[in-house]
């Protein structure tokens, strides 16, 4: 079956779904109506009249897969919900065309001339506007503007995802994989830059910068220890250059649904601490499926995430750069290694919402999922490696005992770092507890090559 056949076959009950949930929404905030905007162009700078790709806020992309200026899904308290469209009359531009059809048949649409006019149609009553241009709001004579409560009651509407969504989201992790594969190749032959990767990634993916859901993290080497690192080198290191780390964090989307991926590879892994690197590599690899495989319905994410630095503990012990593994984690050094959180939720935004209401405890501050596991959560499983200076330093000289062995560390440091990342689907299976949307398409998360 076709992509878009399977969608079409899911999409109206996600439909149904939807409208049933905001129905209740809208009653128990006493509203007769909400419009969700889709996004209007912004400028790059004030400075010139270049724009920005749109990117559609996830709350009218939870209903259409459309990337356009002035498009609203209105969603009324009867039950009536229906999209707004503006007609591109631009000469200068023209916006994505719909990746999908599939919704067409079950959701209408009204044509606009401008979008003033949708003022018109609107229902009578007490109404509220969900958006990033207030501006629009303000056409529309809207007073009540991304309403707190309101957006947080929809944003829990995002937290557990139908099949629709699910199927959006595997296909994302597919398209993905193509891109990894082509970077890991292009990487096994050699002599290419951050940015030679970068741009094959995109041509694998077929898709832009603005169709990714962030900014690809394409490091080699050193860079791997910067978390977000997208200042691509341009030079090409010549084969057989040292350190030959690669980490590759990117996804891609599938009718605004993200994927949210990372590998780890490391070539020609030849001396004494690149053999214990390649042991790292392979431990982190072993310690991602042990945390994809605990993950069980009812357990707090954040015990999980206490769990990746046990786990932690024990292979920097096995392999020497610590002394004790649970002095490690008593003591913070784990977390001087791993300094973020073991992962997020996923769906519309790449760090989605509605998982992470409750703060963490303080030594995990960038942990951005605190929710209980339930059925039908989408999240990434992340543990990651690393040789950050600016946060070994002061327990470098703090000296804690002997715990940590430093001249390992400095030999270990040129090679960055490591992470690897899967994106995950809770299921109410005891016996399969988990569907990892990323190892079918791409099955090894780390791997030496030759």
């Amino acid at each position: 079956m076709t992509l878009e056949a399977t969608l079409s076959a899911l999409y109206p009950d996600h439909l149904k779904r939807l409208v049933a949930a905001y129905v209740a929404v809208l009653e128990r905030h006493a509203l007769d109506a909400v419009v969700l905007h889709g996004g209007t162009a912004q400028k790059r700078t004030l400075a010139d009249d270049q724009y920005w790709p749109i990117r559609p806020t996830p709350h009218f992309q939870h209903w259409v897969p459309l990337a356009e200026p002035d498009a609203a899904v209105v969603v009324e308290a009867s039950g009536r919900a229906w999209v707004a469209r503006v007609a591109v009359t631009s000469f200068w531009e023209h916006p994505f065309e719909p990746e999908g059809r599939h919704w067409e048949a079950s959701l209408a649409q009204r044509p606009l001339a401008r979008w003033s006019d949708l003022a018109e149609q609107l229902p009578k009553g007490r109404l509220a506007f969900v958006g990033d241009d207030l501006a629009a709001a303000a056409e529309l004579s809207i007073a009540q503007r991304n309403g707190a409560a309101l957006v947080a009651d929809l944003d829990a509407l995002r937290v557990y995802k139908t099949p629709y969504e699910k199927a959006c989201l595997r296909e994302a992790n597919r398209r993905a994989a193509l891109g990894h594969q082509a970077v890991l190749d292009a990487f096994a032959r050699g002599a290419e830059s951050e940015l030679d990767l970068h741009l094959a990634y995109l041509g694998a993916t077929g898709q832009d910068d603005p169709e990714t859901p962030y900014k690809n993290i394409v490091a080699l080497g050193p860079h791997a220890a910067t978390l977000h690192h997208v200042s691509y080198g341009r030079h090409r290191a010549p084969r057989g250059a040292r350190p030959e780390t690669l980490l590759l964090d990117a996804g891609s989307t599938c009718m605004g649904y993200c994927s949210d991926i990372t590998r780890t590879f490391f070539r020609d892994a030849r001396g004494a601490s690149a053999s214990v690197f390649a042991e790292l590599l392979g431990g982190m690899e072993a310690l991602q499926k042990t945390l994809c495989a605990e993950v069980r319905v009812g357990t707090p994410y954040e015990a999980l995430h206490d769990r990746s630095h046990a786990l932690l503990g024990e292979l920097l012990a096995r392999c020497g750069v610590v002394q004790s593994a649970e002095r490690a984690v008593d003591e913070g050094v784990t977390r001087a290694f791993y300094p973020h959180g073991l992962g997020h939720s996923l769906g519309l935004q790449c760090h989605d919402v509605g998982c992470a209401l409750l703060k963490p405890r303080g030594e995990n501050p960038f942990l951005r999922n605190t929710s209980v596991i339930a059925p039908d959560q989408v999240f990434t499983i992340e543990p990651g490696l690393y040789f950050i200076e600016s946060l070994l330093k002061p327990m470098r000289e703090a000296a804690p005992s002997g715990l940590v062995d430093w001249q390992l560390v400095d030999a270990l440091t040129p090679f960055g770092g490591i992470r690897i990342e899967d994106d995950v689907v809770v299921t109410d299976d005891p016996a399969r507890p988990i569907d990892n949307l990323t190892r079918p398409f791409l099955p090894d998360g780390a791997k030496v090559l030759s």
